[in-house]
């Protein structure tokens, strides 16, 4: 099974691509993993993605596809993919399906995560994190038992990422919704769009994947 997963930057979607790696043996494509992984593995592609980078430019359509096709052939694929970050535009979706079309394969499912944007505020800007685990807490609905203190492994470590402000997460929602919404319709045309909400309870939000993905 092939799937996209779409929504907002933290609508949650890497925590859910997490639970169908483990749970169903899918291999998780992330744009920003397969671009740090190319430019380090000194694989001809690799070079070209580390060339446009170091030059400070944005990564081609081209590239990214090319990436994604070396992905679809290796072993890891075999129980299918999740696209995370990809596509972002109506050009790169119709890209991907040429390109699933030209190896035999299907997209079988596009689901979106969404959320209220008021809600979706309030629960980034509460986030923080323990820098040395790496265990996640918020302000209001998941705070540390002792203040300051991880309740993991008792590290005083706490950050929260410098982007994770209103006026930041409004504008890459601004930028999320002129780019990346119309896919919903381009999907939804198709017959492929299924629907959950990304402010449930993540137990919640996983079960309603698992019955989307069974439809």
């Amino acid at each position: 099974m092939n799937i996209i997963l779409l929504g907002p930057p933290g609508a949650g979607k890497g925590t859910q691509a997490g639970n169908l790696v483990r749970k169903r043996e899918m291999l998780q494509l992330s744009t920003g993993d397969m671009l740090r992984a190319a430019r380090t593995s000194g694989t001809e592609m690799g070079q070209r993605v580390a060339d446009v980078m170091d030059r400070g430019e944005l990564v081609t359509d081209e590239i990214v596809i090319g990436l994604i096709d070396e992905a679809l052939d290796g072993e890891k694929a075999a129980g299918g993919v999740i696209f995370d970050g990809f596509p972002r535009t109506l050009a790169q979706a119709d890209a991907l399906a040429e390109l699933l079309a030209a190896k035999g394969h299907t997209l079988d499912a596009v689901v979106e995560l969404r959320v209220n944007d008021e809600a979706l505020v309030a629960r980034i800007t509460g986030r923080y994190s323990c820098g040395d685990c790496g265990a996640v807490y918020h302000d209001s609905t998941h705070p540390t038992k002792v203040a300051g203190v991880c309740d993991h492994c008792g590290s005083t470590n706490l950050k929260r990422r410098a982007d994770d402000n209103e006026d930041s997460l409004r504008q890459r929602l601004m930028e999320y919704y002129k780019k990346t919404s119309p896919l919903v319709g381009y999907y939804h045309a198709k017959g492929q769009l299924r629907v959950v909400d990304g402010l449930a309870p993540m137990a919640d939000v996983e079960a309603a994947i698992d019955a989307a993905l069974s439809r």
